[in-house]
């Protein structure tokens, strides 16, 4: 079997050599090619006006001067020598639930690779101020990370569809187990934005994040992170919506 690694953190995050890691118990032919600094909040961008350079760091592993999309196709063109069966995106520092995935480049990664027929697997660690205990942040996505993909690597799924996993910010032994949900919504609008100046008196702003408001509806990956699970949730990418064809068909034939 052959993996291919990325993720939005870019090539020196620690939570790719989470993701390394896991990947090696199922084999050793590993390719990684990621952005070469930090890409979160990009999703799914394309560069598409200035050149992508893409640098090697060592055996099979390179970096690109671009997004986690730039990443996933130079890896498939120009790196690797053959497909790879699978794409890992991850391990993301931070979440990646509910409605939040439409800004995830670690998601977006994913989003690329199932574009291209590639079975694609999107996994993020969730965090709070304290991180996990013991001071691993990564420690539940590191321990529970191979016993969430296995299932995955043969599970049938329709074309163009992804598989998303966060991992909850708690011990891997308080970890309950894993459950397959849905999408949630969050209940707030987004974040502030902060207004600063710099050192020579121009003005900037900065985007900001605040804490989390969410009604954790049944079913949805919010609700099984809250509830100590690691969520695992499919998603297509159809972005039709499909009940309101036929209504919106017929305001054009009349």
């Amino acid at each position: 079997m052959r993996i291919l690694l990325t993720n939005d953190d870019g090539i020196h995050a620690p939570g790719l050599e989470v993701l390394e890691a896991i990947a090696r118990q199922f084999t050793d032919d590993i390719w990684i090619c990621a952005p070469d600094e930090e890409q979160s909040g990009m999703g799914h961008a394309l560069t598409l006006t200035r050149p992508v350079r893409l640098r090697q760091h060592g055996e099979r592993r390179f970096s690109v001067t671009g997004t986690p999309t730039d990443s996933v196709t130079m890896g498939m063109r120009k790196v690797m020598d053959a497909a790879p069966d699978v794409i890992l995106s991850g391990v993301n520092r931070g979440a990646n639930l509910g409605d939040d995935i439409t800004y995830s480049g670690t998601v977006s990664a994913a989003i690329e690779g199932a574009l291209a027929g590639v079975r694609s697997i999107a996994l993020s660690q969730v965090t709070n101020r304290l991180g996990a205990a013991d001071g691993d942040t990564f420690e539940a996505a590191r321990i529970w990370g191979k016993r969430v993909i296995e299932p995955l690597l043969d599970t049938p799924l329709p074309s163009r569809t992804l598989v998303n996993v966060n991992f909850p910010p708690i011990s891997a032994s308080d970890v309950k187990g894993i459950r397959a949900v849905r999408q949630g919504f969050h209940d707030y609008a987004r974040g502030t934005v902060v207004e600063g100046s710099d050192p020579r008196g121009f003005q900037y702003y900065w985007f900001g994040l605040e804490a989390i408001e969410h009604t954790l509806d049944h079913g949805t990956d919010l609700e099984a992170i809250d509830e100590g699970y690691v969520a695992v949730t499919p998603l297509q990418l159809d972005l039709t919506h499909h009940a309101s064809l036929a209504s919106l068909g017929e305001r054009y034939e009349r």
